[in-house]
């Protein structure tokens, strides 16, 4: 079954004098707002495109690690992901440098970044980017 997930901004003002809100209408969390200086300086508190979807792509990430482990009879303790999302005004994002952790008994270093490049390749959010540059580093703890 096809799922759907839904936010919106409302922005006012301009690009860099402006400021917006971003509602989550699917999940109910709290709003967050977001600024041009916010994506492009410092964050000082507000959300970016680029952290959202960074946060995306962590989530989705260690969602087909963990399925993918799983498969192959080897379940994940624990997986601890990041993703960084690099952008540069007047360029756009240039890349995502994924880094994931795990605890996964019984599996060797090669296994588990084999099964991390694995994932990095198959998650929905690593495939709706694939006009990005998506590097990786992988761990056992």
């Amino acid at each position: 079954m096809a799922t759907t997930r839904s936010a919106h901004t409302v922005w006012e003002g301009s690009l860099t004098e402006g400021s917006g809100t971003v509602t989550f209408d699917s999940s109910g969390i709290p709003e967050q707002a977001v600024s041009w200086p916010s994506r492009a300086e410092q964050a000082n508190g507000k959300t970016s495109p680029e952290e959202l979807i960074a946060a995306a792509h962590s989530s989705c990430f260690s969602m087909a690690l963990s399925h993918g482990l799983t498969g192959a009879g080897t379940l994940p303790t624990r997986l601890t992901t990041s993703a960084d999302v690099t952008f540069q005004p007047g360029t756009g994002i240039t890349g995502i440098h994924l880094t994931v952790e795990g605890t996964v008994p019984g599996l060797d270093e090669a296994a588990f970044t084999s099964a991390a490049e694995d994932a990095k390749a198959n998650c929905p959010v690593s495939q709706a980017l694939t006009g990005t540059t998506i590097t990786l580093t992988a761990k056992l703890a």
